[in-house]
């Protein structure tokens, strides 16, 4: 699967340019993830780099199937300078070891909850994963092999992710929209949910 891995990297240089960091981390029992670092003007971009090597299974499959099945990586855009971001690598990397180590498929309209802020004094501990195909065009793979899909991950404070949880992704996207959030401050308030 190393060939998949750097076919995606090559997708994520193509798309973000050349990273000028980046950091590994394994977890007991799953594969090596990565996560990259790019600067662009203002925004820095974070990226990870070994979700993909998998497909996604179903729990609730006995026997998983090792070329069929959704494939992704993460990307995590904020703004740069305003908190100390690049902490939020491991996390990162928790979030891309999920499918591996609890046999979650993370899909768009899904929430992941790292349990902790994103970073030092973040007021976001979990994450609305977004539609693919923007910011890095999805990458096909060879038959009979999913694409690999990079999911936007849009960070939420406690209170928008009950309220989501509550009222669906849809609607907490049409709210941020409606407000003018701007979703790429590490250090916004939540949206009014009144």
């Amino acid at each position: 699967m190393s060939d998949v891995l750097a076919l995606v990297e090559a997708r994520l240089r193509t798309a973000l340019g050349e990273p000028d960091a980046r950091a590994a981390v394994t977890f007991l029992g799953t594969d090596r993830v990565e996560v990259l670092r790019f600067l662009d003007g203002d925004v820095v971009r974070y990226a990870t780099l070994g979700m993909s090597a998998q497909p996604m299974a179903d729990p609730a499959v006995v026997v998983a199937d090792p070329l069929r099945g959704p494939r992704a990586e993460l990307v995590l855009s904020v703004r740069a300078g305003r908190a100390d971001t690049d902490k939020v690598l491991r996390p990162l990397a928790v979030l891309a070891a999920s499918p591996q180590v609890e046999g979650v498929v993370v899909a768009p309209g899904a929430s992941l909850d790292t349990g902790e802020p994103l970073w030092p004094g973040a007021p976001f501990t979990s994450v609305l994963v977004a539609e693919s195909g923007g910011l890095v065009p999805d990458l096909e793979l060879d038959e009979p092999m999913d694409p690999v899909r990079f999911l936007p991950l849009l960070p939420m404070t406690p209170n928008e992710a009950a309220w989501k949880r509550v009222q669906g992704a849809a609607a907490l996207e049409e709210r941020w929209l409606r407000h003018g959030t701007d979703l790429r401050d590490p250090l916004r308030p939540g949206v009014p949910l009144g």
